[in-house]
């Protein structure tokens, strides 16, 4: 088992610094942060841009991996989004995670003035957005790279150097319908799920466990090893905080592993409100990491 830490970009880099350096120090094995222009109850809150906070977190640490949890195509294009890719992934020496999703329906969908899109146009424009990106962290083209799909559009595009990590950085995916874990199983070294929305307890856990079942199937329809995929759990979002205390994380990891996943993901407890929660239990977790691996 490996375990990620999500670090929400709220606080100035002077103060979030040691956070991300603390991360490292602490064992994690990845750290995170949300890929949003802002965030639903915290819309109000101080929020950085998300590629800054992960090249400034690159530039204090040393180990661990730094990923995006999850960014989408709400309001990026490939061809920009995958010049930021590749630098942070160059400035990180080859530790960055992408993990990307279909985009969601709320703040993101809207402020840049984007009209409203059903369930099937976000997939298509997800879909396309992932295999445009797949091409272009690959630099597998010589010369300038152009495409025009039904999303986006791109005339001699340049990707100049070499991957830090080969053949790409990591996609970790988050998907939880057939036609999104099709995506997974066609680009994903990982796969990350949420289970299902607004459930909570062993409703929950029901559903974790069906898409898994999903994955392995929607793997196997893709002729692929179902093992050759990573699975994240975002612990916090089946209705209980995973560092409200140790014996909640424990609970919480036993199960994810016992459901057949690689990588748990939490929350780096906040003052007040959504991930409210006590520091000193987050460090004696840490403390209890590698009895947990």
């Amino acid at each position: 088992m490996r375990f990620g830490i999500v670090i929400l970009p709220q606080e100035p880099w002077a103060k979030a610094r040691y956070t991300w350096a603390a991360a490292e120090n602490l064992g994690f094995d990845h750290a995170w942060t949300y890929d949003h222009l802002s965030w639903r109850t915290l819309a109000d809150q101080p929020w950085g841009a998300t590629i800054p906070t992960l090249t400034a977190a690159a530039t204090v640490t040393t180990r661990i991996r730094l990923g995006t949890f999850v960014s989408s195509p709400n309001f990026r294009h490939p061809v920009t989004f995958a010049k930021d890719v590749a630098t942070v992934d160059d400035v990180s020496g080859g530790r960055f995670l992408l993990g990307i999703g279909s985009g969601g329906t709320g703040f993101d969908a809207f402020v840049l003035g984007q009209p409203e899109l059903s369930a099937r146009e976000r997939h298509e424009r997800f879909a396309e957005f992932v295999q445009q990106l797949d091409g272009l962290l690959r630099f597998e083209q010589h010369g300038p790279i152009s495409f025009a799909g039904e999303w986006f559009t791109a005339h001699e595009a340049r990707m100049v150097g070499v991957p830090a990590q080969q053949p790409r950085v990591p996609f970790v995916i988050a998907a939880n319908g057939p036609r999104g874990l099709g995506v997974v199983a066609r680009y994903g070294q990982g796969w990350v799920s949420t289970g299902k929305e607004g459930a909570t307890g062993e409703e929950w856990w029901a559903s974790v466990q069906s898409l898994v079942t999903r994955l392995d199937d929607a793997a196997a329809t893709a002729g692929r090893d179902p093992a050759t995929i990573d699975r994240h759990l975002s612990l916090d979002s089946g209705g209980r905080f995973s560092l409200e205390s140790v014996g909640a994380f424990e609970d919480l990891v036993g199960r994810a592993a016992g459901l057949g996943f690689t990588d748990v993901i939490s929350h780096w407890p906040r003052r007040d409100g959504i991930y409210a929660g006590s520091v000193s239990v987050l460090e004696e977790v840490a403390g209890r990491l590698d009895s947990l691996r």
